[in-house]
């Protein structure tokens, strides 16, 4: 709990322009955010560009440049981080694809576009815009798509961050992949 609240006031500190609390905060969660990167970026292909130190670095820039409200605890500020990430890795699909594909997207299953294996990031995309249709209807299984597939934390990490039980986030798992397979033109 201590660490918690430290991150908090360091964070709403910063935000105030305490660049000393800003580098404390960013030096108490960098471990984690960089193991976050990390578990994110294996769905990547192998030729892809970003590190998980890039990633992190990325993350930093984006939260310290549009974050102007107080934060509430370290789950929101993990939350934040975590949609940080998903819109860099989208970023990073669209450039990619821009480039190399043209543009003709093909609907995937969705167990097949979580892994993002080989080289098409198009995946990435296609389930970006079923998530925002996910959140549209339901904010809290968008979030746990977030946390799961473009922050790579798995259930129990989720269901900690949280303050729920791991059954439950598994449950609401299975719901928003089941509404994301059917916005993908999937069966079940």
């Amino acid at each position: 709990m201590q660490a918690t609240e430290q991150l908090t006031d360091l964070l709403n500190a910063a935000r105030c322009g305490d660049s000393d609390a800003a580098q404390a905060a960013y030096d108490l969660v960098y471990a984690e955010l960089k193991r976050w990167a990390a578990q994110s970026l294996r769905r990547l292909p192998t030729g892809a560009t970003l590190t998980p130190t890039a990633l992190v670095h990325e993350v930093y820039v984006r939260f310290s440049e549009h974050t102007t409200k107080p934060l509430r605890d370290r789950g929101h500020f993990f939350a934040l981080a975590a949609r940080a990430m998903r819109q860099i890795l989208i970023d990073h699909a669209r450039r990619r694809s821009s480039r190399k594909r043209g543009g003709d997207v093909a609907g995937t299953d969705l167990d097949s576009a979580l892994s993002l294996s080989g080289d098409d990031l198009l995946r990435a995309l296609e389930i970006d815009e079923a998530l925002r249709t996910l959140e549209a209807r339901d904010t809290d299984l968008a979030q746990l798509v977030e946390w799961h597939f473009f922050a790579g934390l798995n259930f129990q990490e989720i269901a900690d961050a949280t303050g729920r039980h791991e059954r439950t986030v598994r449950r609401d798992w299975e719901l928003a992949r089941a509404f994301l397979r059917r916005e993908l033109g999937q069966t079940a």
